[in-house]
């Protein structure tokens, strides 16, 4: 059985393709599962004065999920289609993500940390972000919000764990016992709530040209005994799947033997398969 629970789409602004296409090209690969995750409209910033095509706005949230469904019932028997979200954590608004995640009929909802305060630091457009930053103590921030977006019980799968390394920004080899240490940490926050991971496959095309998570904590995920699944973080039809081969194995030389997927909310394990 081969999956792909991270994909995003047009709705969103800055991915091509819509969710059909993806549903169409994920029976050409041969997927068993495909996730439509995209990306929780904006909720800490004003979209109309913010850094544009960031997320689906607000009132296309309903029309997506709508959508998802219809094809989930259009391709049954061809491909299951798991609907879900890419849920940002950010501190301070709790509230008004727990809305959005219980309002609708979710397979999973995934929970990833890309902001910090109203800077994106995953977002290329804002890169100067770090300048003249303390990259530890980013580093420090970014791991406390991921620990508390664990313990929300908000999401069903965290997402690239690592992803503050994008970039390839690190805090240097002084800091590497304190960077692994906050890792572990994030990676502790993870198993303690009893969520999922995911091994996001991602990372290979960007600057840090490594997947989120890193080799070493997917052994430590393992020894923790977190569930993974897997995700590609696809913005282009042609894209989903890419080097899951490549993250399959991973996942397997680190120890895992299955993988997590999910339905209305609820995680099921089948055999991993490289």
């Amino acid at each position: 059985m081969l999956i792909d629970y991270h994909t995003h789409h047009a709705r969103c602004g800055h991915a091509v393709g819509e969710l059909e296409e993806y549903v169409r090209r994920g029976i050409e690969i041969g997927l068993s599962h495909i996730g439509l995750s995209d990306h929780m409209p904006l909720l800490h910033v004003d979209p109309a004065r913010y850094y544009p095509e960031m997320a689906m706005p607000m009132e296309e949230l309903p029309r997506y999920v709508e959508e998802c469904l219809s094809l989930k019932e259009k391709y049954k028997g061809q491909i299951d289609i798991r609907v879900g979200l890419e849920g940002d954590y950010i501190e301070g608004w709790e509230e008004a993500i727990e809305k959005i995640v219980k309002a609708y009929p979710w397979d999973y909802v995934i929970g990833s940390v890309h902001f910090l305060g109203e800077w994106d630091i995953t977002d290329p457009r804002q890169i100067q972000g770090w300048e003249g930053r303390d990259r530890l103590e980013v580093y420090r921030t970014y791991y406390e919000a991921v620990r508390k977006a664990a313990a929300t019980g908000f999401y069903d799968i965290m997402g690239h764990l690592d992803v503050i390394k994008r970039f390839g920004l690190h805090p240097g080899p002084e800091a590497a016992a304190e960077v692994e240490a906050l890792e572990n940490a994030a990676l502790a926050a993870v198993a303690e709530s009893g969520v999922a991971m995911e091994l996001n496959a991602s990372g290979l095309s960007k600057p840090c040209a490594v997947m989120f998570p890193s080799d070493r904590m997917l052994r430590e995920a393992c020894r923790l005994g977190i569930p993974m699944t897997l995700g590609s973080d696809a913005h282009d039809p042609m894209k989903l799947g890419e080097n899951l081969d490549r993250a399959r194995l991973a996942l397997h030389q680190a120890g895992f033997r299955r993988l997590a997927v999910f339905e209305k909310r609820q995680r099921t394990m089948i055999p991993l398969e490289i």
